[in-house]
């Protein structure tokens, strides 16, 4: 598969930077096209890849073409991809947020496979969330294809594209939150006499290591939860604090407002 980028900003190269990884082996067969000359010579610098003049050239050259340019730049590039008949023959990946595979399918004006993509910040550090859905024309090796693709910037999982918004606020949007609640729960560290720079330390590995007993011992968070919670114990009484403050009541209806936000921007 012969792979072309539209769009190499810090989103585009993160994803680039992951493909490479699990596909060494067509680090030549990668096409890249930004409006932006200096930021293409940099991508050709940092990942020896091709540079193309126009977006028609790199579709001629491409098998899969994915568009990760800002949203004001959306459409213009739908529209000359979709002056090019060989638009038919290729996979269009899309990682813009708010943009149907319908509005898609209607900017392009032809019958091709189209993937719309949602994957979060962490792709910087290759942890993203990624929640993946396509239209009629996708093929089951279309959609394998991507898992395995995003799969290079963290973990990726097939959905229903009605559900594309429930991902934005639990897992697009929800970064801030969690750097959110890194920052408080330093600032309490904090108060209790720490230093800035430990706070913060101590915080995001116990986060991080929290995630990681979830995603690997697959326990209910709430069994989890009830492990740490001796009985009179520290645990407890700051969960108890939590719940009266109405931590869970707070977060649900931050995600359900990403969620409709998203639905807004649609």
């Amino acid at each position: 598969m012969k792979l072309g980028i539209v769009g190499a900003g810090n989103m585009g190269k993160a994803i680039l930077a992951g493909y490479i990884t699990n596909f060494p082996y067509e680090k030549e067969n990668i096409c890249v096209y930004d409006s932006y000359a200096e930021v293409m010579d940099n991508v050709v610098r940092e990942f020896e890849v091709n540079i193309c003049d126009s977006i028609s050239d790199l579709l001629e050259r491409s098998d899969v073409v994915l568009i990760a340019v800002k949203p004001q730049d959306f459409s213009e590039v739908l529209r000359e991809l979709g002056e090019c008949k060989r638009i038919e023959d290729v996979l269009i990946i899309s990682i813009a947020a708010g943009i149907k595979i319908g509005e898609i399918e209607v900017g392009i004006g032809w019958d091709t496979k189209i993937i719309r993509a949602m994957p979060n910040t962490a792709v910087m550090v290759k942890e993203a969330m990624t929640g993946i859905c396509g239209n009629k024309h996708v093929t089951a090796t279309d959609m394998e294809f991507a898992l395995r693709m995003f799969g290079g910037i963290g973990k990726a999982k097939i959905i229903d594209e009605k559900l594309i918004d429930a991902v934005v606020g639990v897992s697009g949007s929800s970064p801030a939150y969690v750097f959110m609640f890194i920052e408080a729960l330093a600032d309490g560290a904090c108060a209790e006499g720490m230093k800035r720079k430990d706070a913060y330390d101590f915080a995001a590995q116990a986060v991080l290591g929290a995630a990681k007993m979830v995603l690997e011992t697959g326990k209910h968070p709430g069994e989890l939860k009830d492990m740490v919670c001796s009985p009179s114990g520290t645990t407890i009484a700051a969960v108890e604090s939590l719940e009266k403050d109405g931590m869970r009541a707070s977060v649900i209806r931050a995600v359900r407002s990403a969620a409709k936000r998203s639905r807004e921007m649609a």
